[in-house]
């Protein structure tokens, strides 16, 4: 049964109805979440339809509540206790409380609310009045939303809070809208929306904080009594201030009530413990490894307890702030240890110390590379003396022989995470990190996210660009060269310094060759007016045809887009600063900036899903590098159909190319690998085999027409 199966009416009102028998009732026990925003909550309300509030938490359904700071005595201490006791009170199930006669369970409702928060099945954001007057002012608003597995939802707003007076003794009314009623649909869109960008504390007016942390900023307010009838507090100036004076709140550990991992990521979790806490997680970009580990960690440290150090690594600075964003949500406090020690020494040696010394269950810090692999980081981590558990994103980073030397031994438990963690051309440091990190134990694969629909369709593009004379003459005289070095072997050396130093320069003569950029701008005329474009560019200079000057290819991209097209763009660098990348993706999501220029600084980890379409004017042939490049384009977004990659592909010159050419085998070879680069992306787009065929005669010329 579903919720579009119930027969309800507009409204549900006291005098004709009882709230809770006539609708909570009926909704209940087939919604998959039930999300609500009271001015008042009491832990009374699971005492209105016990039986089918135990329905809905047995079938895993879980509850969000945002709710105003006044809370009873009672629901602070017993909330407070699920978030700080978490490992303890998961280990026996109290559902069954629901069963028990009315005054068992009303005896025993606190400890069947920590067990609530403690498991996530209910998870708790309080609401604050921005305002200046907020001693006088409250959030009061009554919002809920029912929904089931198959995405339908009732949304509902009325007067009555989520207690048990509110639901059955008040005289209150609730009024409901359906979304797959036509004549409702855009009123529940409209609360569904309300409800996300509160739970987000996106709302003007209100900051919305996770209860935990309003605790630890003493701003609860606790009013005395069981309210099972009375949803209407005390006086907010009378009532008594709750400050934290219960140690081991400082950090939670959960899978917060917004967040219901898919099958891959459950799958992925299960994988890792059978591995007895070891292992590296093979993901395709935008399957969400960054909620998967941190759901890993959530699991651990229910299963071992406190304390628990918790160590997260990534390659680059904006991406320690990325994560910290995620983590809080799952109740951490990370600290980012990413700038001069003398922002996070102090600060995490304290932190350490109170975990050795009893009085906090968790410590987390967020780092990158560079100052994981510093004296002063390592020297605090090697004397914490703490379980630790190391998660590192972008594993195939830590390969690398500086970084790999500075792993610790004594992590217990241990996460790799990569859509790519072998190393290209690196066998000793892709064994080094199977050695501390152990085998991939999970993999998913992009094919697998385009058909479970995780990630968005695309059609591909790829372009044939000519090189000039000029150029021409270039790349004939380097092949001749690389083959000369490479003692006519088939594929070149790339170890051999020589040969290393001449492919990057032919690599850099094919990735700025000048007829990019009129075949740039052809694809932008009927663009001019699109949003969520997104540009790579190689590292190189091109030619000015207007005055014959040198500039970076990606200077004159923005110009050409910019000051010629009259397109908004900007360009994303290395040189960005951090506030300024922020500022450029929340106005490339908006769609104010329509195109993002950047070189390599998006290949790793950033979140831009709304890129509705990339333009690789450049791209080595290391596979790491394109598969970090599509997977920025396939995320899903709201509004986006399908993705669009159009690939500038150099077609080699007839001169070094034809089967008559001495240098036949080895340019022949060195195409290949553009080839395999191409063949991939076509293999999984919804225009594959058109795709393809765009290659016939360059294919045909190279006897490559049985490559794939």
């Amino acid at each position: 049964m579903k919720l579009a199966d119930l027969a309800l009416g507009l409204q549900f009102r006291s005098g004709q109805h009882i709230i809770a028998r006539d609708f909570y009732a009926r909704c209940l026990p087939i919604s998959s979440s039930y999300s609500r925003a009271v001015g008042f909550f009491s832990s009374s309300v699971f005492l209105c339809c016990p039986n089918e509030f135990h329905s809905f938490f047995a079938a895993g359904g879980r509850m969000r509540l945002v709710t105003s700071p006044h809370l009873q005595s009672a629901d602070i201490s017993a909330i407070a206790s699920g978030y700080r006791d978490s490992p303890t009170l998961t280990k026996t199930s109290k559902l069954d409380l629901l069963l028990k006669p009315t005054s068992i369970l009303r005896s025993r409702l606190p400890e069947f609310v920590s067990w609530l928060i403690a498991t996530r099945r209910l998870d708790i954001r309080i609401a604050l009045v921005t305002d200046d007057d907020t001693e006088r002012m409250i959030y009061h608003e009554k919002l809920g939303i029912f929904e089931d597995v198959t995405g339908q939802y009732i949304a509902f707003s009325g007067s009555a809070n989520e207690s048990r007076g509110g639901l059955e003794d008040n005289f209150e009314v609730v009024d409901i809208y359906r979304s797959w009623e036509k004549s409702e649909t855009r009123r529940a869109q409209r609360k569904k929306e309300d409800y996300l960008d509160l739970w987000r504390s996106g709302t003007p007016r209100l900051e919305v904080i996770p209860f935990p942390v309003a605790l630890r900023l003493g701003k609860l307010r606790a009013s005395n009594g069981d309210d099972e009838t009375n949803s209407v507090p005390s006086d907010p100036k009378t009532v008594a201030v709750i400050t934290n004076d219960q140690k081991g709140i400082e950090e939670t550990l959960g899978i917060p009530g917004d967040i219901a991992l898919r099958k891959h990521q459950i799958s992925a979790v299960e994988a890792w413990f059978k591995n007895n806490g070891h292992g590296m997680l093979e993901m395709a970009t935008g399957s969400g490894k960054t909620i998967t580990a941190l759901s890993i960690a959530s699991t651990l440290y229910n299963t071992v307890g406190a304390p628990l150090f918790i160590i997260i690594i990534c390659p680059y600075l904006h991406l320690v702030y990325q994560w910290r964003e995620v983590a809080l949500d799952f109740g951490l406090d990370p600290i980012p240890c990413a700038h001069s020690t003398s922002t996070w020494r102090e600060d995490l040696a304290t932190r350490l110390y109170n975990a050795k010394v009893g009085s906090r269950r968790i410590v987390s810090v967020i780092t990158t590379n560079a100052t994981f692999s510093g004296e002063h980081f390592q020297k605090l981590m090697r004397a914490s003396g703490l379980p630790l558990l190391l998660i590192a994103d972008e594993v195939h980073n830590l390969g690398a022989e500086q970084l790999r030397s500075v792993l610790p031994p004594s992590a217990k438990f241990r996460l790799g995470l990569s859509a790519t963690p072998e190393r290209w051309y690196d066998d000793e440091g892709t064994k080094a990190l199977i050695s501390y990190f152990g085998d991939v134990v999970f993999e998913y694969t992009l094919a697998q996210g385009l058909a479970d629909h995780i990630l968005c369709p695309y059609k591909y593009y790829p372009l044939l660009v000519a090189l000039t004379d000029s150029e021409m003459e270039q790349y004939y005289k380097l092949t001749i060269e690389i083959a000369r070095l490479s003692g006519g072997a088939s594929s070149p050396n790339q170890k051999e310094p020589l040969v290393e130093a001449l492919l990057i320069k032919r690599a850099r003569l094919v990735a700025t060759a000048e007829n990019k950029l009129p075949l740039l701008r052809s694809q932008f005329i009927s663009l001019r007016g699109s949003t969520h474009n997104l540009v790579y560019c190689g590292d190189g200079t091109v030619e000015s045809p207007v005055d014959s000057s040198i500039t970076r290819q990606i200077e004159a991209v923005v110009r050409m887009l910019g000051r010629d097209e009259g397109m908004h763009v900007a360009r994303y660098t290395a040189d960005t600063e951090l506030s300024r990348r922020s500022d450029l993706r929340r106005h490339f999501a908006s769609g104010a900036l329509q195109c993002l220029v950047a070189i390599r600084c998006l290949d790793e980890g950033v979140d831009i899903p709304e890129t509705r379409r990339a333009f690789i004017l450049a791209s080595s042939t290391n596979p790491r590098q394109f598969i970090q490049r599509r997977g920025r384009v396939l995320r899903n977004a709201p509004g986006k159909e399908f993705a669009e990659i159009y690939d500038f592909v150099v077609e080699p010159p007839l001169e070094v190319s034809g089967p008559g050419s001495p240098y036949f085998n080895i340019t022949r070879s060195l195409f290949s690998k553009e080839l395999d680069r191409i063949s991939e992306f076509a293999a999984l787009a919804v225009n594959g085999p058109e795709a393809m065929h765009r290659l016939l005669d360059v294919r045909k010329r190279m006897h490559l027409l049985d490559h794939e």
